[in-house]
């Protein structure tokens, strides 16, 4: 089962997307405001338009160093974002934010540079991830703890994090 947001009033319509298939279109009526609007059954415009807009020609694609899971709640469906070597800005997603790690939700309490995960190489080679908050105003915590201003915590595979009332967890590119 598949949600989608009345772009009028949020109110989320519920679809089975196994009924339909990819690249075609459907057409809504919302029942709280009777608003009517369409989608396209597929993948999202909008994380292509992401992509590009935050295309930074000067990092080179690093692949396998791990991704975050964001966690689907009330305000956002789940999402997979690939990390990269050096700072991944993580933050809610709006045209012109220069976050490399952009969340696509409407979540009031996740800011548009939320927190930075650094991936780097130890000195044995193995990668390493370091959390820390962009100075947000709701705080960054890890296993219900709050990060400090100006602190750094080392995480792994499976951390738990939370932003705002958004959940996301850590994997690494070792993790099967």
């Amino acid at each position: 089962m598949k949600r989608v947001r009345c772009p009028k009033c949020d109110n989320y319509i519920t679809f089975d997307e196994t009924q339909y298939e990819a690249g075609q279109s459907l057409v809504f009526q919302c029942p709280e405001c009777g608003k009517q609007f369409g989608i396209r059954i597929g993948t999202s415009k909008l994380r292509q338009t992401q992509r590009e807009e935050n295309e930074h020609p000067e990092q080179p694609e690093d692949e396998g160093v791990g991704q975050i899971i964001v966690i689907e709640n009330v305000f956002h469906y789940k999402q997979v974002l690939p990390l990269h070597m050096g700072d991944n800005t993580i933050g809610r997603y709006q045209k012109g934010n220069p976050v490399t790690t952009p969340i696509e939700t409407v979540d009031p309490s996740v800011d548009l540079l939320h927190c930075v995960i650094n991936v780097s190489r130890d000195k044995h080679g193995r990668l390493r991830y370091i959390l820390r908050d962009a100075n947000s105003n709701t705080g960054t915590f890890v296993d219900n703890t709050e990060i400090p201003p100006r602190e750094r915590r080392i995480i792994a595979d499976g951390t738990l994090f939370t932003i705002g009332a958004t959940s996301i967890i850590l994997r690494t590119d070792d993790s099967e």
